[in-house]
């Protein structure tokens, strides 16, 4: 089974991140940031992803730190499960409506870390929840993951739609991504041999 476990700790943050890749989505998120649990909840279900988190980080000052260093752990967790990416897929693309929000995620497994983010949310803040978090969210995850992801807003007018739709869109995306390739079951999906 495609799984890994990480451990980060720092002066801020306490984390530990287990990933099966070939999972049926269940989950067991526990953050301290009840919004961005919810938001975990959804990229695991919707990527098939089994997912557990504990955190417990510097909430105190803010969420910030909490939010960043999941997304790094978890892109850590991601690029060990995956290995030397032999078999897989490696693109995946989702379009995605939920309700007013309409959120495009398009990702390559390249092990080239770049995001494009292409996200505005109307307010600052979903609850108690910073808006900004969700981009910092996805790039750490992408910078410590090595995806090249790219995520659109098309349309939207309120935050937590948007913001959800975000996760859900990239969970299809990474679903499609990791998934086997039944045509190319023992071979790196590249010309160069290697990602």
């Amino acid at each position: 089974m495609r799984s890994a476990t990480i451990t980060r700790k720092t002066a801020e943050t306490d984390i530990t991140v287990t990933l099966g890749l070939d999972g049926t989505g269940a989950y067991d998120n526990a953050t301290g940031v009840g919004f961005f649990d919810h938001m975990l909840d959804q990229l695991a279900r919707h990527s098939l992803i089994d997912m557990t988190v504990r955190a417990t980080g510097d909430l105190h000052i803010d969420d910030h730190h909490t939010v960043e260093d999941v997304g790094i752990a978890l892109g850590q967790a991601l690029a060990s499960a995956l290995g030397d990416k032999r078999g897989i897929r490696r693109y995946g693309a989702c379009l995605l409506p939920m309700d007013d929000a309409q959120v495009r995620a398009a990702l390559d497994l390249s092990g080239r870390p770049y995001l494009v983010w292409n996200v505005d949310f109307p307010t600052a803040k979903i609850g108690t929840f910073d808006t900004e978090l969700v981009r910092e969210f996805f790039q750490a995850l992408a910078s410590h993951g090595g995806i090249t992801l790219h995520v659109d807003r098309l349309h939207g007018i309120n935050s937590h739609h948007i913001a959800e739709a975000a996760f859900k869109a990239v969970a299809r995306a990474l679903r499609e991504a990791v998934e086997p390739d039944p045509r190319r079951a023992d071979a790196v999906p590249s010309t160069k041999g290697a990602l």
